[in-house]
């Protein structure tokens, strides 16, 4: 069994999810990993799966086109890399979270400095809808920081870049974060 990576894109409706699962399924795919969301009005849906032996990528990405194209969909199918490409360095979890107004340029700025420090981007949420109201532009980034860089300089740089952007910013490690936010 070789593992595979689905993507899945288009206009959001009911039933996307069902669709791409059936067909994988139906060619005897083992679903491993899924995670999905909605970007305004576009569903985006990534699928990690094993594929039969028997079966090949491009039967496969041509029977998901095939059935998903109607409902206005694309698809992708790739095979998953294989580790070692790039091995992560002990970090620890954090959660970064920006506020301020909208402008060109805020997830650029902010993850330059994250790239200079190795800091590696594990989730990203931004959500831009306040137009005069800062309060409703939001960034949250989950995020790994490794061990080994100066956390004093990277504080530093991150704020530096903030206050360039107009930006309120905070960094708290994971559990504090979560434990703060707890419902």
């Amino acid at each position: 069994m070789q593992k595979i990576v689905v993507s899945v894109l288009g206009y959001d409706r009911p039933g996307i999810i069902a669709a791409a699962s059936r067909i994988l399924f139906e060619r005897g795919c083992n679903l491993e990993d899924v995670t999905q969301t909605i970007l305004q009005t576009e569903f985006v849906g990534i699928f990690i799966a094993s594929k039969p032996d028997g079966v090949s990528i491009d039967d496969l990405r041509s029977s998901l086109e095939a059935e998903l194209a109607p409902l206005g969909l694309s698809a992708l199918v790739k095979p998953v890399q294989k580790a070692g490409e790039w091995t992560p360095p002990p970090s620890e979890p954090f959660v970064i979270t920006t506020v301020g107004p909208d402008r060109p340029g805020l997830v650029a700025g902010v993850t330059e400095v994250m790239t200079r420090f190795g800091v590696n981007i594990t989730s990203l949420k931004a959500v831009f809808r306040g137009a005069d109201d800062p309060q409703h532009n939001v960034m949250i980034y989950e995020v790994d920081i490794p061990l080994s860089i100066n956390q004093k300089a990277f504080r530093q740089a991150l704020n530096g870049r903030a206050k360039e952007l107009g930006l309120d910013i905070s960094l708290q490690h994971r559990d504090v974060f979560e434990t703060i936010h707890r419902v």
